[in-house]
């Protein structure tokens, strides 16, 4: 399969158990800290300056963001597919890049278009929590994407020649 293709779909699946991660690390969250997620935020927050029809309820805005979401995990995978190399070892550098991911979203071009506040001025157990499930998230997109890419002769790859 194509490495960037391999990438996006790695990256979508690893969203999964991103996501469900984030949210039980969410209810962990003292109560004054249990504001909605980043991915909630910059939603709502684009959605409002959109010159669109708004999401009524808040079951669309749910819909809205877990959609925008996944297409974002889908998008950076792809880059992961451009820059990854065959490593033995792919979670290690997977974990490395989704912190790059992180820290370019949450100290880069989120503050830059003034979508949400830098993580330096967000409680420190909220930066780690989404730190950690980007860095999980790395870890899979990585382990999809070699798994997507290597030329197998069985299990879901390739089919083996019959002799």
């Amino acid at each position: 399969m194509n490495r960037y293709l391999a990438g996006a779909l790695g990256g979508l699946l690893a969203t999964v158990p991103m996501t469900i991660a984030m949210e039980k690390g969410h209810r962990k969250l003292p109560r004054e800290e249990q504001y909605p997620l980043p991915p909630r935020e910059v939603t709502e927050d684009i959605t409002d300056r959109l010159p669109v029809h708004k999401p009524r309820s808040d079951t669309s805005m749910t819909l809205l963001t877990l959609g925008a979401h996944f297409l974002y995990g889908a998008a950076a995978g792809s880059l992961w597919g451009a820059v990854a190399d065959k490593s033995s070892r792919p979670a290690v550098g997977g974990a490395a890049f989704g912190a790059v991911v992180w820290a370019a979203g949450y100290l880069g071009w989120i503050p830059a278009a003034k979508v949400l506040r830098p993580a330096t001025q967000h409680p420190v157990r909220r930066n780690l929590l989404m730190l950690a499930v980007h860095c999980m998230w790395g870890a899979s997109t990585a382990g999809w994407t070699q798994v997507l890419t290597e030329r197998r002769t069985h299990g879901f790859g390739r089919k083996a020649r019959r002799t």
